[in-house]
């Protein structure tokens, strides 16, 4: 692809926000995780509304968080999240910095040869998001042609664009490391097109009606999983465990209601 733009990507944090114990107790990793008695989750504190900090500025809130919190309490630990930069992500889960990643990673076919995956907890779709009533009019993803479109880099969006530039479509490419440049470089009008996941367009859509819309929307053949170390397989177990009695007792569902006031999960169970 010609013309790519790369947002200046930020080092891997390591900024460490605790969550809390279950019911109060001491709890016990029994030997599964990198800190006893503590979950540490890995993700990037910026993809709204899976994952993003609270008016605050401190405090991750989102649905992966609140997941996170739930799977923790049933594993009888404390949720530990620590901010990464996508970049950096898998890497510091295969180095030991900490024992899993709840941040919106699609399951793909690449990624489970170098990484365990739970079962899916959340079905996703990719997405063409234009300004509110640009002229724009996308009937199939190629008709990106021309534009200048803009994606996360090193996502299932930078994935899918690329995908479409190597099968000859020609646009101008834009990358950045995180999503909200890409909404904030279309409401400047930097950019005409913004390739995203469905249930982050729902939440800016939902945020800002007047400034967005959808141009297309695909089917929702992608799913998130929780990825772990290649070879950790203990853990991924009790993760899978974990989920099984969520989605039983109706907490995903709850948490789904809760961030984007419909149930995505049932369709994964």
């Amino acid at each position: 692809m010609n013309g790519k733009r790369f947002a200046g990507v930020a080092l891997a944090a390591c900024v460490a926000v605790s969550g809390v114990f279950a019911g109060g107790k001491k709890a016990e990793s029994g030997g599964l995780t990198i800190k006893p008695g503590v979950l540490m989750i890995g993700m990037e504190i910026g993809y709204p509304p899976l994952e993003y900090y609270a008016d605050d500025g401190v405090t991750p809130v989102g649905f992966d968080v609140e997941m996170g919190k739930a799977l923790a309490a049933k594993l009888g630990l404390k949720a530990e999240f620590i901010d990464v930069a996508w970049d950096g992500i898998f890497a510091g889960v295969q180095t030991g910095k900490y024992d899993c990643i709840m941040s919106s990673v699609t399951i793909t076919p690449e990624r489970i040869e170098t990484l365990n995956f739970t079962r899916p907890y959340i079905g996703n779709a990719m997405t063409i998001v234009v300004a509110k009533n640009s002229p724009i009019k996308i009937s199939k993803p190629e008709d990106i042609a021309g534009y200048r479109v803009t994606y996360q880099a090193e996502t299932t969006a930078d994935i899918y664009a690329t995908k479409l530039a190597d099968a000859g479509v020609k646009f101008e490419a834009f990358e950045y490391d995180k999503v909200m440049n890409c909404f904030d470089e279309l409401k400047l009008k930097r950019v005409d097109i913004i390739v995203v996941d469905s249930l982050v367009a729902f939440e800016y859509l939902d945020r800002e009606p007047d400034a967005f819309q959808f141009a297309w929307q695909g089917p929702a053949d992608e799913q998130f999983g929780i990825a772990l170390n290649k070879g950790n397989d203990a853990l991924t177990a009790e993760l899978n465990r974990a989920l099984g009695e969520l989605f039983a007792d109706g907490t995903m569902q709850k948490i789904s209601n809760d961030v984007f006031h419909m149930d995505l999960v049932s369709s994964v169970r």
